[in-house]
């Protein structure tokens, strides 16, 4: 059995650009803290090999989605949960005047930022 504390500073930066703390991790996946600072839009991605749940926490942003068939642009506030599945395209933003801060569980385990495949997103990227 684990225990951890949040980490005061970011341990990372995901490939996207979110500022992210290492929070547990496990045989079947990880969770990470993410922060994206305001005004920020990520670069868009999509994930060869895993999928992941998102709970926001703190701030206002959208997400932007495309599995090749659908598409959609979803309010990120806080209580919304989401999910990314293997092979979704996504890209998400700050629309708020403070952090966006959500986190993260990846199943399975992110096996290093070779994961992730720059795509064409909805929006311009800033980072």
């Amino acid at each position: 059995m684990k225990q951890t504390d949040l980490p005061e500073k970011p341990d990372a930066r995901s490939p996207a650009g979110a500022d992210i703390r290492f929070i547990m991790d496990g045989p079947t996946g990880n969770m990470i803290h993410s922060t994206v600072p305001a005004g920020q839009v990520n670069r868009a991605t999509r994930h060869q090999t895993v999928s992941e749940f998102w709970h926001v926490l703190e701030g206002q942003g959208e997400i932007w989605r495309s599995d090749g068939v659908n598409e959609s642009v979803v309010s990120l506030t806080p209580g919304v949960s989401i999910d990314i599945p293997v092979g979704t395209a996504f890209q998400y933003r700050n629309c708020g005047k403070e952090p966006l801060k959500f986190i993260c569980i990846s199943m399975p385990p992110w096996p290093g930022d070779e994961e992730a495949v720059y795509v064409e997103g909805a929006w311009q990227p800033s980072v």
